[in-house]
C-alpha cells in the first residue's frame, strides 16, 4: 500500500470561512483550517467575500468566484501557502 497515493486523493466535502480562517471538511473525516492571510488575494478580501467559498472539481479545488481565486485542496492540506505567517506581537 502506498501512503503517497492515499494522500494525493484528499478531497473536500465542504468549505466555509469564519473570521479570517477558511475550513475544509475532508472525505477522510478531518477538518483542516488555514488563515486566509496566507494567500495574496484572500488577504485583501473582506470576511464577507471569504464566506463565498465553494468546493469545485469534485472536491479537489476551492473557488471564490467574485475574487477570481482558486486553490487546490491538496496544496492547502500540504501547507503550500503563498505568504509566511504574520509575525506575532510580543
Amino acid at each position: 500500500m502506498s501512503i503517497t497515493a492515499v494522500e494525493s486523493e484528499v478531497c473536500a466535502l465542504r468549505a466555509w470561512a469564519e473570521g479570517r480562517m477558511v475550513y475544509l471538511e475532508l472525505t477522510d473525516g478531518r477538518i483542516v483550517g488555514f488563515p486566509a492571510d496566507r494567500f495574496k488575494i484572500l488577504k485583501a478580501a473582506s470576511e464577507e467575500e471569504l464566506k463565498e467559498v465553494s468546493v469545485e472539481v469534485n472536491g479537489y479545488a476551492l473557488r471564490w468566484e467574485e475574487l477570481d481565486e482558486d486553490l487546490t485542496v491538496e496544496g492547502v492540506v500540504a501547507g503550500r501557502f503563498q505568504l509566511p505567517l504574520p509575525e506575532q506581537a510580543a
